[in-house]
């Protein structure tokens, strides 16, 4: 790979040569890939880029740490719409507010930008088995990339996991094995198992290439942008690769010159599951946490990409907020009234925290912000109907209709 230089410990420094089945440093420390910009630069140009016909993440792949060679993943990963919300802007008393919406990837989040890669250089190190552990997403964005590439797998879930994102695991034909316990105990039976096996590894903590996908949702943003930058970026937070493959994406766009600042980030964490967020804030090393939210995709009390998430946030000077549940899911229907958007809870954290700070007065009345869904509401329908409420329901009679608008104080205009 001419744009990969190598992968580096964000702990110790070491480095290590770009294999496809690169993990972990011997220090126990989380690699980050290193890129050749002034190479990039030569062969890359927003020109080049508004030409072409790929919109999925792989059109970026002088950015992506994969050969020149390897084949784009069979399903269509990324280029999720960035839609103006100048109603919810109003509401939130800010200048403009744009929703990025990545429950439309194939899987329904933002995770089919991490598990797209994962396939990739499953492919390169010529794996035909690959395994996670996950709260949700990531297994079932996983399960359906490599069921389309051909590739078998194994998943580990915590016995929590929302019914919907089983029956995806399900149906794209993984092998899933509901452990009976928390997300802690479910990645240290799958790290076992993969150990064992000697399966690819698609865990986030371990494997540096997932955070090189989920990049591209910010440099989807810029592109949709124009190259402007906001003022900041919200998006919920659990084991905190997300947010750092957010930044890594915009530092890689700084670092090229595509775009001349850097937003501020925004991590929003439920109130009851944020070891991350609480890190921030009182300044000292992070602590694991109970699991005590119904947002299941953030509900990570010992988040294994701490130390790159931190560093994003502390590096962009950037924002934390916690939201309870309730708090959640009014961001639930407020995306939906407002912007048409139906997010799961742990989608729409961000959206959630955005309006607390705004609230409390935290964000500029003329800032400019992007607000990321990370996964779609059909991935847990049980708490959207708790968030929202039952249907009216009634025989089929107009006198009982007419009784129940009454009751509902619907007036009809």
């Amino acid at each position: 790979m001419k744009n990969v230089k190598y992968g580096k410990c964000v702990k110790c420094g070491k480095t290590y040569a770009a294999a496809p089945d690169l993990t972990t440093c011997e220090c126990g420390g989380i690699l980050d890939i290193v890129y050749d910009y002034d190479y990039i630069k030569t062969v890359l140009t927003k020109e080049k880029l508004a030409k072409r016909q790929n919109n999925s993440m792989w059109r970026y792949r002088e950015l992506l740490p994969v050969e020149e060679d390897t084949p784009d993943t069979p399903l269509r990963v990324g280029w999720s719409p960035l839609y103006e919300t100048d109603r919810l802007a109003r509401e939130l008393g800010i200048a403009k507010l744009y929703v990025k919406d990545d429950g439309i990837n194939p899987t329904a989040s933002l995770k089919d930008r991490a598990s797209a890669m994962a396939v990739a250089k499953a492919r390169e190190a010529g794996a035909k088995v690959i395994a996670c552990s996950s709260t949700g997403n990531a297994a079932s964005s996983l399960a359906g990339n490599a069921a389309a590439a051909g590739l078998k797998t194994y998943i580990f879930v915590p016995s929590r996991a929302p019914k919907g994102k089983v029956a995806q695991l399900m149906t794209f034909g993984a092998t899933v094995i509901s452990v009976q316990g928390s997300y802690e105990e479910t990645f240290e039976l799958s790290k076992q198992a993969i150990d064992k096996w000697g399966w690819y590894n698609r865990n986030a903590a371990i494997n540096p290439y997932l955070s090189e996908g989920k990049k591209t949702v910010a440099l989807e943003i810029m592109e949709q942008l124009n190259w402007k930058a906001p003022d900041y970026v919200a998006i919920s937070v659990g084991d905190g690769c997300t947010i750092a493959g957010l930044w890594k994406g915009l530092k890689d766009l700084y670092a090229i010159g595509f775009i001349d600042k850097l937003p501020r980030l925004i991590s929003a964490q439920a109130a009851g599951c944020c070891p991350l967020n609480r890190a921030i804030e009182t300044g000292e090393p992070w602590h694991p946490m109970e699991e005590n939210t119904l947002a299941d995709s953030i509900a990570v009390g010992v988040p294994r990409n701490a130390d790159k998430a931190l560093m994003a946030i502390r590096e962009s000077n950037g924002l934390t907020v916690n939201v309870t549940d309730e708090e959640i899911m009014a961001a639930q229907k407020l995306l939906g009234r407002t912007c048409g958007v139906f997010g799961e809870p742990a989608g729409v954290t961000g959206a959630a925290g955005l309006k607390k700070l705004c609230e409390e007065g935290k964000i500029e009345k003329d800032a400019t912000v992007v607000s990321v869904v990370t996964g779609n509401g059909l991935k847990d329908v049980a708490n959207a109907i708790k968030a929202c409420g039952e249907p009216i329901s009634i025989p089929s009679d107009m006198n009982l209709l007419l009784k129940a608008f009454a009751e509902h104080g619907i007036v009809i205009e």
